[in-house]
């Protein structure tokens, strides 16, 4: 078979039920990606991607928050997409509705090596 499909509710949830590894589930070996749950006024990690050097590109699937960008606030909602780039920090906060979105993430110019 020439595909794989698979529906986010059969994707195991990790990390208290916020995390689903669809990188892992589809058996994607050329790029990162997760989807993440947050509730109500949840916060994701405050990170930066210096290590891995990934870029990472964020889409909000559900809901609304801001992500904090190097101190700078974006708004997150549906069909909204934002790039950050290796060195940046960032970290996602949840609106007063919760936020479902999917991150992508590969270091440019070199291969990626998916962590374990």
């Amino acid at each position: 078979m020439p595909y794989t499909a698979i529906d986010a509710a059969d994707i195991e949830s990790v990390r208290d039920g916020r995390l689903k590894r669809v990188r892992q589930a589809l058996g994607i070996t050329a790029f990162g990606i997760n989807q993440i749950q947050l509730p109500p006024g949840g916060q994701g990690s405050d990170h930066d991607e210096s290590a891995s050097g990934q870029e990472e590109v964020y889409l909000v699937i559900e809901g609304d928050g801001v992500m904090a960008v190097d101190g700078e606030l974006v708004e997150l909602r549906p069909d909204r997409f934002v790039f950050v780039p290796p060195g940046t920090q960032r970290q996602v906060r949840a609106g007063d509705r919760g936020i479902t979105f999917v991150c992508v993430g590969s270091p440019p110019g070199r291969a990626y090596e998916p962590r374990s």
